[in-house]
């Protein structure tokens, strides 16, 4: 496995690195210490071509610019809070509202927006990169001081995991995730629109107007949320279904059901090949396909376009803590909080 170091821009005074992780097929994961964030992901397609299948920018300036948590660690708390307001032990805290009223992936200072320290590690069949990062008490309006671990592992056979550890000085919330969009064509000037999924999953998470959760859970049977068997993404942009037209796509948390051995989602992508698999010990995945890419931003020369990107955001259902059965996020002294998901990389003829 080799390990590479290069600057990716400055950032307040402080130099912005990118570390890449390459094995020996020339299967590559990039990622850097602004936000813990994945720069690029290349592997090979049905013909052996090596292509960059997430989105991404070419300079640190433009994911401060843009933000639209291109690869990003998402937290404290991934989603949206309703008004930024929960109570725990007896406690009303108010968070910062950043969007429509409601806070959504930690506020607008959140993980995605810190300077992380990096280790590296490698031995025989993987090699990691070992983001580190400390949140403060109340920042963010969030109790306790909370120290992180994120680490990317990239293993001889293909498979990318993403570990988080967290321990924190007083009950807080966290419920983390990574937020990478795939594009399994290599290409950000072609769409995701005929990758096809599939989802063990049969409930997904009805929405408001303002996306914060209603909670009920839908089945998703007879609907277009409905990737028990894989199906293409673009069934849902074309959609009637109200839950569809509400965000134009998908931004849905769907409810893992966690069959035995099998994968939680499938990504497939029948031009190119490529699949990823994906794993998880967490009870969701948020599946964040919509118009919103603006067409405008570049990567490597190249316009992205709308519905470039899809990401597998792995973690709890959102505003867990204000929801009945919606799982728990909340992380006490006495704990420690871990979790891990494995995205693994090959090709279909």
């Amino acid at each position: 496995m080799d390990i590479s170091i290069k600057d990716f821009g400055e950032l307040s005074g402080q130099i912005i690195q990118e570390y890449t992780l390459t094995n020996r097929h020339g299967v590559s994961l990039s990622a850097m210490t602004y936000g813990a964030a994945v720069t690029a992901i290349r592997v090979p397609d049905k013909n052996g071509l090596l292509q960059n299948i997430v989105l991404g920018y070419d300079t640190v300036d433009e994911y401060v610019s843009h933000r639209p948590f291109y690869g990003a660690t998402v937290g404290r708390v991934a989603g949206r809070i309703d008004k930024g307001q929960f109570t725990l032990e007896g406690k009303n805290y108010q968070l910062e509202t950043n969007e429509k009223g409601n806070h959504l992936h930690g506020g607008k200072n959140s993980l995605d927006t810190k300077i992380w320290s990096v280790k590296t590690n490698s031995a025989e069949n993987e090699a990691q990169l070992i983001f580190s990062y400390k949140s403060l008490n109340n920042e963010n309006g969030y109790p306790g001081n909370l120290a992180i671990q994120v680490t990317y592992t990239l293993t001889e056979s293909n498979d990318w995991k993403v570990n988080y550890h967290a321990t924190t000085d007083k009950t807080t919330l966290f419920n983390p995730t990574n937020h990478v969009y795939f594009n399994l064509t290599g290409d950000p000037t072609h769409t995701i629109k005929q990758h096809q999924l599939t989802l063990t999953s049969n409930l997904f998470a009805e929405l408001r107007e303002d996306s914060i959760p209603t909670g009920n859970l839908l089945p998703v049977n007879e609907t277009p949320f409905d990737f028990t068997t894989a199906d293409t993404i673009s069934k849902g942009f074309e959609s009637s279904h109200p839950q569809n037209k509400l965000v134009a796509g998908y931004d849905h948390p769907f409810v893992l059901d966690h069959l035995s051995q099998k994968p939680e989602a499938i990504l497939y992508d029948p031009i190119s090949g490529r699949r990823v698999q994906m794993f998880t010990d967490q009870d969701a995945v948020v599946i964040y396909a919509t118009d919103s890419l603006d067409g405008k931003h570049t990567k490597e020369g190249t316009l992205i376009e709308h519905y470039a990107g899809i990401t597998l955001e792995t973690q709890q259902l959102p505003d867990a803590i204000n929801q009945e059965n919606f799982g728990n996020i909340t992380l006490k002294p006495t704990d420690i909080f871990q979790a891990e998901t494995t995205y693994r990389f090959d090709t279909m003829l």
